[in-house]
């Protein structure tokens, strides 16, 4: 499914929208929940090709597939945890939609740490010692 189809589904479904939340405002919703799921799942689904490019990429350059998998992890939640929060945001829930935002920000920042830790490994490496500067 390319692009143009993606957004065609999502013009219909926000036109079923706007003609049911008058009537029916549950399944207006639900029209919308159903569309966001499935638009996600068919993006998802394209997000092969890249995981795989991006893995060969990184077998090229002998990065190690923990640092990958993390970032590929930080990606999903963050693509998930904005849908999340603009479903409930649309819902009028938007207090609700800060938690969700906030949620995603802390595992974020759980997934990240092995990658600070090894980042300000190898700045310590470069970084000279206290006591060269004591010899000085």
């Amino acid at each position: 499914m390319d692009m143009i189809q993606i957004i065609s589904l999502a013009m219909i479904a926000s036109l079923f929208y706007l003609l049911l939340k008058e009537v029916v405002p549950a399944f207006a919703f639900a029209t919308m929940l159903i569309t966001a799921i499935y638009i996600l799942f068919v993006i998802l689904s394209e997000m092969v090709h890249v995981l795989q490019l991006l893995r060969n990429l990184a077998n090229k350059v002998a990065i190690q597939s923990i640092y990958l998998d993390t970032i590929i992890k930080i990606i999903g939640i963050a693509y998930v945890t904005e849908l999340g929060a603009n479903v409930t945001k649309d819902a009028g829930l938007s207090s609700v939609s800060t938690k969700i935002e906030l949620g995603g920000k802390v595992f974020i920042l759980l997934l990240a740490i092995p990658i600070i830790e090894a980042v300000m490994e190898v700045i310590l490496q470069f970084a000279p010692t206290s006591n060269t500067f004591l010899n000085d």
